[in-house]
């Protein structure tokens, strides 16, 4: 279960309001920074329970989102090695079954390991008439169900080509990985009108930095050792809901299931085999 918070949280540069603050927001990563783990390794553990695909895939799915989390910052060509490898795991799916198992696998897995502490951040932008959205390189369908659950206002996330209610097997643009999280903020921010000097951002991730020097107030939550660095010689605030046992529990499927699509690597052949059972 995630820590508990022990004493209110000042979110900065927000005071509580009335009316709707339309120019600021909040944004919140959310793998280690809104929820304990990886979203998208959950789903898969969801999915593996439901027999869509067996165990031993499942193993073979984390193993290649750690390869991923290890490589992705260094090594820009396996973005696109893993965004090609993404395309397997989704190709043939109907939306709304995705949606519906969504759904499901949050209510199972995922409810009990969002972070009180984060979410508490996120609820007092609220209250402060701000919007929040989360943005994650997860699917921007499993990203809109988290941010459901959470009454937040919505998500950003990888996108896949739809046609006539399944996906296509090709992405639309690039997944929501490093700058992308920034150039979808920028987007957002003229679509919406919002000044990025009073928006926040949250992240756990040192692959992060392009979305949280993209805001005016950028904090690290549950840090990574680079990201941790980089905030202290930035004079970010820090917050770290992990501790003791609890933070080495969490690492296992952060380590593991981190990253992206690129899980699909190994289990999008099996899932695939399998997807005319959704």
């Amino acid at each position: 279960m995630p820590a508990p918070v022990s004493a209110p949280i000042s979110v900065p540069g927000t005071t509580p309001v009335t009316a709707p603050d339309r120019t600021a927001a909040a944004f919140f990563d959310v793998d280690n920074t809104m929820m304990q783990g990886a979203s998208l390794y959950y789903f898969a553990r969801g999915l593996a329970s439901r027999r869509y695909f067996t165990t031993i895939d499942l193993a073979r799915f984390a193993i290649s989102q750690a390869r991923f989390r290890l490589l992705a910052a260094e090594h820009s060509g396996d973005i696109s090695q893993a965004r090609e490898a993404a395309l397997a795991f989704i190709q043939g799916w109907q939306v709304d079954d995705v949606q519906r198992l969504s759904e499901e696998i949050f209510d199972e897995l995922m409810a009990d390991r969002i972070w009180s502490g984060t979410r508490a951040l996120a609820d007092q932008h609220l209250a402060a008439g701000q919007r929040v959205w989360l943005v994650t390189a997860a699917p921007v369908e499993l990203g809109r169900v988290i941010a459901s659950r959470l009454g937040l206002t919505g998500a950003l996330g990888t996108v896949a080509e739809i046609r006539d209610g399944a996906y296509t097997g090709r992405l639309v643009g690039e997944m929501m990985h490093g700058p992308a999280k920034a150039h979808a903020i920028e987007a957002l921010a003229a679509a919406e009108g919002l000044d990025l000097a009073r928006c926040t951002a949250y992240s756990d991730s040192i692959n992060d930095v392009p979305m949280l020097t993209t805001v005016g107030t950028a904090v690290a939550v549950n840090p990574d050792g680079a990201l941790r660095r980089m905030a202290r010689t930035q004079g970010w605030d820090i917050r770290d809901f992990r501790h003791g046992r609890k933070a080495a529990k969490v690492a296992v499927p952060v380590a593991l299931g981190a990253g992206v699509l690129a899980g699909a690597v190994a289990g999008g052949m099996a899932l695939s085999r399998r997807r005319k059972k959704l």
